[in-house]
């Protein structure tokens, strides 16, 4: 039985996925399903670059909006979950879908044959690792991390408390890396997954791709990020759900608690995620599937949709 097309667009943030997306759903006939961790989040709009209803052209964006904000936990597993289910309505509807995003999890979790279910939670080691981390202060695990399973440190901020606990969390219960648990990305047992995955990565030289950052925030605070991220931190949720972990929602926070002005809140906003798109270039570049598109060689970005939909219409290797 030949498998599905599932045609991807990553890359890191600010690089034009949206915009190259819609151009490609508009041509082939597809709808859109959103592979970013905040954008699934309800009333986490500016923060997120979440595309508003015009700039969507009349194309459906699954998994955004998806999901409330104060939702304790939504796993990769879970998100796999929805987008699959996503992802076969669009083909059963005739349609085709795209994903888009750079969150690279998520993407694996499409395009490997991972299994997310293997290790189960140890909550008394999980509280003996965040006693750690509040005694000793914070980046105190992921120095930890870094010593003893690097590769998974690389891609995790040092910030994000929870997935680092969990990182820490498999290594102890099982002495592998979290990524051993998550699949194999080598794919060495020769495991299938249901689709065809056409993969395409928007990059650009570094310069650019820091100034369309440092820009994008300034469009961001422009257009309310201020008063988006304060009214979410007047709800009072708890500072540790995941939602809250978005850049520029997490580093406004600490603005309205006193700990930053507001120029130190935002160029905090901007340095953090000049890293993020860092880190999520060294992500994405170890799959050898993806074909690169340098955004700056394009005279518009309808010129890249162009390429971008040349490509996806080829033909397609069955890996």
């Amino acid at each position: 039985m030949e498998k599905l097309k599932l045609i991807l667009i990553v890359g890191p943030t600010a690089s034009g996925k949206t915009a190259a997306s819609i151009y490609a759903a508009i041509k082939l006939n597809g709808e859109i399903v959103s592979a970013d961790s905040i954008q699934v989040y309800k009333g986490m709009d500016i923060g997120s670059a979440k595309p508003t209803m015009q700039e969507r052209q009349g194309i459906p964006h699954h998994l955004m909006d998806a999901i409330d904000i104060n939702s304790p936990k939504f796993s990769v597993a879970e998100f796999r979950k929805m987008a699959g289910e996503a992802i076969e309505d669009i083909a059963g509807r005739g349609k085709q879908p795209i994903v888009v995003g750079g969150t690279g999890l998520y993407i694996n979790s499409l395009v490997f044959p991972l299994n997310f279910t293997e290790v189960q939670s140890d909550e008394k080691l999980r509280s003996e690792l965040s006693e750690i981390e509040e005694r000793q202060g914070r980046g105190t695990l992921h120095a930890m991390l870094q010593e003893e399973d690097p590769e998974s440190a690389a891609r995790l901020h040092p910030n994000d408390t929870k997935r680092i606990i969990r990182a820490l969390e498999v290594l102890r219960l099982t002495g592998k890396p979290i990524d051993a648990h998550g699949g194999d990305f080598s794919n060495k047992a020769g495991a299938e997954i249901p689709y065809n995955p056409v993969m395409i990565g928007l990059t650009m030289p570094r310069a650019m791709l820091y100034d369309r950052i440092n820009r994008r925030v300034d469009i961001m605070l422009e257009q309310g990020l201020v008063e988006e991220a304060r009214a979410i931190y007047d709800r009072n949720y708890d500072r540790s759900l995941p939602a809250l972990q978005g850049l520029g929602y997490k580093q406004l926070f600490r603005v309205f608690d006193g700990e930053y002005t507001l120029s130190e809140g935002i160029e905090a906003i901007k340095h953090e995620t000049r890293r993020f798109a860092k880190r999520q270039l060294t992500w994405f570049r170890r799959d050898r599937r993806i074909t690169w598109l340098d955004v700056s060689t394009f005279e518009s970005a309808g010129a890249l949709g162009e390429e971008v939909c040349r490509i996806c219409t080829g033909d397609v290797i069955d890996e």
